[in-house]
């Protein structure tokens, strides 16, 4: 198992401490505990996956593109498939549930991904985005630090994301043919707050994603004056991350 692989479960685990209070919220909505079998497309290295098994639902499946970060989420006890959001390997109506969290905008047709997903949810059950970013609304500040969003959205798009998919999730999930509310996921700063756990962890991902763009001497200044931004209370950070629950309608007897 690659190194790289352990960064991106700690990336992972940052991701989903920022939207933990939204999930919470949402699995209320649905009643996650009562459902008996429910998907996580995406589901990485088991993160989420293996915090939706603590909820209690009967089953729960996990289902990743990369097979090297299956291996990890197998170590948090859970049943894994390798296989394509595009093209899900599971009847139509298998659960009651099916949920993602920051991965359309990796898919290379997200609205497919969300037809996937609404095929293999049975009527009447329910799909969730959790959070999906906007990097078209993202602010950064002080001032030496405000280049970081626009750097950070151009590489993803070199790496084939789409960094402005946030705004999109209505139209994906209606097209689907679901009923959907939508809404951004609130944030919340305690000043002055210090780097926290996560600082090594988001600025490893970011080295990776700004290496062709900047060069170590320059990433090093950055994530100094990030880290001292934190230490005076005066960084702000924020993405406008979106989320949207969709549920599949009951079918009509005719």
């Amino acid at each position: 198992m690659g190194g790289w692989v352990v960064e991106w479960d700690d990336w992972f685990s940052v991701q989903a401490g920022w939207t933990r209070a939204t999930r919470r919220w949402l699995y209320e909505e649905v009643g996650l505990p009562r459902a008996t079998a429910v998907l996580e497309v995406g589901c990485g290295t088991g993160v989420i996956a293996a915090e939706l098994a603590r909820f209690g639902p009967g089953r729960v499946v996990g289902l990743d593109l990369d097979a090297e970060m299956l291996l990890v989420a197998r170590t948090r006890s859970l049943t894994c498939v390798h296989g394509d959001a595009h093209a899900l390997p599971f009847p139509a109506g298998t659960f009651d549930g099916v949920i993602c969290h920051y991965l359309l905008l990796w898919l290379a047709d997200p609205a497919w991904g969300v037809r996937e997903m609404a095929r293999v949810t049975r009527p009447g059950g329910w799909v969730i985005a959790c959070a999906e970013p906007d990097y078209g609304g993202r602010v950064d500040y002080p001032p030496p630090l405000s280049r970081l969003g626009r750097l950070q959205a151009e590489s993803l798009r070199h790496q084939g994301a789409d960094p402005e998919v946030g705004r999109r999730l209505g139209e994906l999930f209606v097209g689907a043919g679901l009923r959907t509310v939508m809404g951004v996921v609130p944030g919340r700063w305690t000043l002055p707050a210090g780097p926290d756990s996560g600082f090594e962890a988001e600025w490893a991902m970011r080295r990776h994603d700004l290496a062709g763009a900047l060069s170590p001497e320059e990433l090093d200044r950055l994530q100094d004056a990030d880290r001292r931004a934190l230490e005076v209370g005066n960084r702000v950070l924020f993405v406008p991350t979106f989320y949207a629950l969709g549920k599949k309608p009951e079918e009509v007897a005719l």
